[in-house]
């Protein structure tokens, strides 16, 4: 199970490494890591004077001590002049003392004034490469910003980038999804046309359906022409026929009739040939 847990967290340790790589700008971390150097200066300038400050307060104690041991010696004499020699040595017993923490002061004075000197050094040292450091930062944050111009502007005219290929692949769609409709409107045109499709409605026809209507619509327009031809020429029309009445020279009529029936057969074989 460790084993198992382990590899999890390789994976997504490697994912979580991709994500973030995607996303991160190198401009942006070198301006983090300049503005903590930035912070780290300005700290060790702060540590340069509070030393500077504890020095000078030393310096001002010293002074004062300085002072009350000058005038313990000067008290000292006075008092040997008067012939109070206990009082001469009360004083230079009270100078000794004084003159012991100035020593002490002194001390203390020059480990500060040691610690100071670093600091100092050590500032400057800091400044020098907080400098070099901004001036590399500028450099490698307008080298980036060329690369990747150029590196998008190569890939709009190759067409590589995301959103080209974004594009791209929207055309693409596009045509198969046309030439798709296209093929599919063209295929039910031609199962319509042969009648493999039905249609529901009844009202769809195939080719033979059609072409037999076609006959029988011109055979029926062919015999309502001739009998209007036969009542314009005084022959009998069609009701007069259906009724039985008849109509002038039954022997001259059959002749008739029969010559037009002639007539018609000779046009018709005509027309055949």
């Amino acid at each position: 199970m460790s084993g198992v847990m382990k590899r999890m967290k390789l994976i997504f340790q490697a994912k979580a490494n991709k994500a973030l790589d995607k996303y991160e700008d190198p401009r942006e971390t070198l301006d983090l890591s300049y503005q903590k150097q930035l912070e780290l200066l300005q700290k060790v300038r702060r540590g340069v004077a509070d030393v500077a400050t504890s020095r000078k307060r030393l310096e001002l104690q010293m002074k004062q001590l300085q002072d009350q041991a000058d005038k313990h010696e000067t008290q000292a004499r006075r008092a040997l002049e008067v012939g109070r020699e206990d009082l001469a040595r009360e004083a230079l017993s009270r100078r000794g003392g004084i003159q012991q923490q100035i020593t002490d002061l002194q001390t203390q004075y020059a480990a500060l004034q040691g610690e100071e000197e670093k600091l100092t050094r050590a500032s400057q040292s800091l400044q020098a490469k907080v400098d070099a450091f901004r001036t590399k930062k500028e450099t490698i944050k307008a080298t980036y910003t060329a690369a990747e111009a150029t590196t998008r502007i190569g890939e709009a005219f190759s067409g590589i980038s995301e959103e080209m290929s974004d594009v791209g692949m929207a055309i693409q769609r596009a045509e198969d999804k046309t030439l798709q409709l296209q093929a599919r409107g063209s295929a039910i045109d031609e199962l319509l046309a042969s009648g493999a499709l039905n249609d529901p409605t009844g009202m769809a026809k195939d080719d033979i359906t059609t072409e037999l209507e076609r006959l029988s619509t011109g055979s029926d327009v062919d015999n309502q022409l001739e009998a209007m031809k036969r009542e314009l020429s005084g022959g009998p029309s069609a009701k007069q026929l259906e009724a039985g009445k008849p109509v002038g020279n039954a022997t001259g009529q059959g002749v008739s009739d029969a010559e037009e029936v002639t007539g018609r057969g000779q046009s018709t074989e005509g027309e055949a040939r």
